[in-house]
Parts: C-alpha cells; sequence; structure tokens
C-alpha cells in the first residue's frame, strides 16, 4: 500500500515558499504522492443566503494543474489530483493541461475526477450542474481519445471535435483516470471506467456495499475489479498515531493501493505544525 499525502490547502499560506517547502519535505519523509483538490469559485454566503456547503469565498484552493506544473520541477512525488471537477472544465482544455503536467513530470500524473456539488460554481463556469454525471461519463471516453490518438473526430451530446489533436502526446498513453464520489451512480461509473477511485467512506459496511456496487459493475463490463485502484484517506493531527496506525491497518485489509494522509481539520497552526504531524505519521508507518 503505497502512502502520500492531502495538501492542506485550505490551511497554509499561497506563496511559492511554502508549496516548495512542503513538497520536498514531505518526499523526504518517504511519502510517494501528493493530492490536491480543486475550487475554481466559492460562494459568497452573504450573497446565497443560508449557504450550507463546507467551502466558500474565502477559502483557499490552488488551481491544481497550474499546481503541479510548478511542482513537476521541483519533486519526484507522483502528483494526483483528487478531485478535478471535470464537467465543469472544457474537455479538451483539461486533455492538454493534464497531457502538459504529464510531459513536465516525466509520467508522474494520476487525474482524479468528480461530478462535484457546488451549483454555483457550475452556473459561473457556464455548464449545466443537473447533466454533470452525464457529462463527465462522455468526458473519460473522449479524454482517453485525446491522449492517444493523432487526430480525433468526436460527435458526443456535450463536446464536439472534428479531426483535431493534441501535440505533444502525453508519456502516459492513456493517463490513469481515477473517479471520486459517494452515490450509487458514481460506484458503478468507477466499475465501467475508472483506473481507481477515491472512497469518501470509512472501512466497514458502507465501503464493503459501495465495493460490491464497483464490482459488479466492473463485472458488467467485463472488467476484472481487482485491477481497480483504491486510495484511502487517513487522518493525522496534533496528537499520537494510534488511531492513524489503526485506520491504515484497515485499509489495507479493505484493499486499498492507495492511502494518503490527511492534516487538515486537526487544529494546526501554519506549515511546521503540519510537517511535524506528518513526520511522525511517517515513522509510525515506517516510510523511510
Amino acid at each position: 500500500m503505497i502512502a502520500g499525502v492531502i495538501y492542506p490547502q485550505t490551511e497554509l499560506p499561497t506563496d511559492a515558499g511554502t508549496v516548495r517547502t512542503y513538497a520536498r519535505t514531505v518526499e523526504e519523509l518517504g511519502y510517494r504522492h501528493i493530492e490536491i483538490y480543486d475550487h475554481v469559485l466559492g460562494a459568497d454566503p452573504a450573497v446565497h443566503t443560508g449557504w450550507q456547503g463546507p467551502y466558500d469565498v474565502d477559502t483557499t484552493f490552488h488551481e491544481p494543474l497550474v499546481f503541479y506544473g510548478f511542482l513537476a520541477a521541483i519533486t519526484r512525488l507522483e502528483l494526483v489530483t483528487g478531485i478535478v471537477i471535470a464537467p465543469q472544465r472544457q474537455t479538451a482544455l483539461l486533455a492538454k493541461q493534464a497531457a502538459e503536467v504529464d510531459i513536465l513530470s516525466g509520467g508522474r500524473f494520476r487525474l482524479g475526477i468528480g461530478a462535484g456539488w457546488n451549483r454555483v460554481e457550475y452556473e459561473a463556469m457556464g455548464q449545466d450542474f443537473a447533466t454533470r454525471g452525464k457529462r463527465q461519463e462522455e468526458q473519460i471516453a473522449l479524454l482517453r481519445r485525446l491522449w492517444t490518438e493523432r487526430s480525433v473526430t468526436f460527435d458526443g451530446t456535450f463536446d464536439r471535435i472534428v479531426g483535431a489533436g493534441l501535440a505533444p502526446l502525453p508519456i502516459q498513453r492513456p493517463i490513469p483516470i481515477w473517479i471520486g464520489g459517494t452515490s450509487p451512480p458514481a460506484y458503478r461509473r468507477i466499475g465501467r471506467l475508472a483506473d481507481g477511485w477515491f472512497p469518501r467512506v470509512e472501512p466497514g459496511p458502507p465501503l464493503d456495499e459501495a465495493l460490491t456496487v464497483i464490482a459488479t459493475a466492473a463485472a458488467t463490463a467485463g472488467r476484472d475489479p481487482a485491477t481497480i485502484g483504491m486510495d484511502g484517506r487517513i487522518k493525522q493531527g496534533d496528537g499520537g498515531t494510534d488511531d492513524l496506525l489503526r485506520d491504515a491497518e484497515r485499509w489495507r485489509d479493505a484493499g486499498a493501493t492507495h492511502v494518503s494522509v490527511d492534516t487538515m481539520g486537526a487544529g494546526l497552526a501554519g506549515l511546521d505544525a503540519h510537517l511535524d504531524a506528518l513526520a511522525r505519521a511517517s515513522e509510525a508507518l515506517r516510510l523511510t
């Protein structure tokens, strides 16, 4: 089981020095990948009365693909989007940006995508919130063609391309696509189409139920469910590592191929506190 980190972008300063120090330190600590997630815009609760989203207009988010263009030059970590909200983005542009990150990183890129939950953001980006699941499914097929074919002609419900292609193509052909989601339709999509997935439920009955849906959909599509990766999330705060080790074992027993250590929401103040927590987690997990 490969261990990485969740970049705590909502809790760190946004300057390049912080990003550089964080990435280089976690690589030295033995972590193998870094994961970041995506919001282009945050909603203003003063305008959107009764806003209940976990993030708002004041929550800091780096743009994942630009962020990884920077990190590709300074670290050997695998770069993972966990997730980019693909249906609110132009598919061809997403394919181009992902290919560029893959090239600059030497093929160390994993594109995680999801349908998202923020209707305000969808409206601002000119995309239809109601059809996001169907659009994401179509996008997966088109992304893979754009990453593997010199010239693509595609006439779908949401995208149309006539005799056009990317140059240069990525190193990985195609780039691995992982999916995030917490609903039966998302689980079925993962089973049919994904190279891996990001569970948002804990090991136990909810995860077992999700794995059953994924496995059934995979088998129906003629795929081996064992080939679908799984990247679990474990928490590490300012205290001990007993819970972290317990949760890592639970993910290993559940069949996870990857696990990502998350230090957000633990009341850690600043870069040094996050890195200290990750150092303790690395020692407990025996990464070095």
